[in-house]
């Protein structure tokens, strides 16, 4: 029988068996690896959904996470899609769980510590919680970019040109 290895803890989230390793991983990462919270996508068409794509090519993990934002600027629904270590999809869960109900700007603001504090992160997973808080801050550069309104077309008065038009009179 060969021993487990990192690659056996590589999968997409929903398609392969459970696995518990409790002598490498923190129960906090075991618990959300075999249980992730807010699995899923949301329509990255909406105008309310940001999208935040991020990899780490050293070790192949990939994060996709989206996030909801109401009227008010409040993060009212979270989903992840993660294919990587168990400490990947163990970060994504827990951000998702974290995120929901901030504001964009609290949001924006959580730190790959705080993350990693909270799994139990040893300092060979770093990368799992920075790529959280990357990817948090990717879906909020993607809102914000979505409801910008665009300044294209012959009416469209671009701001700086009107300053320099006035301050010429």
């Amino acid at each position: 029988m060969f021993p487990v290895s990192r690659l056996a803890l590589k999968r997409t989230v929903g398609m392969t068996p459970r696995i518990s390793l409790s002598r490498a991983y923190h129960a906090k990462v075991l618990d959300h690896y075999n249980n992730p919270r807010n699995v899923g996508s949301l329509d990255k068409n909406d105008i309310n959904v940001g999208t935040g794509l991020v990899g780490a090519p050293a070790c192949g993990d990939v994060m996709k996470l989206q996030i909801k934002v109401d009227d008010n600027g409040v993060i009212q629904d979270v989903k992840f899609k993660t294919f990587g270590c168990g400490s990947a999809i163990a970060s994504s869960s827990y951000v998702t769980e974290l995120v929901r109900g901030m504001s964009l700007d609290e949001a924006g603001k959580i730190k790959n510590t705080v993350i990693a504090k909270e799994l139990s992160l040893p300092p060979v997973k770093l990368h799992c919680s920075m790529l959280a808080e990357d990817a948090i801050k990717s879906a909020i550069k993607d809102y914000r970019a979505k409801r910008q309104t665009p300044t294209l077309g012959p009416n469209a008065v671009n701001a700086s040109s009107t300053a320099k038009a006035a301050a010429a009179h």
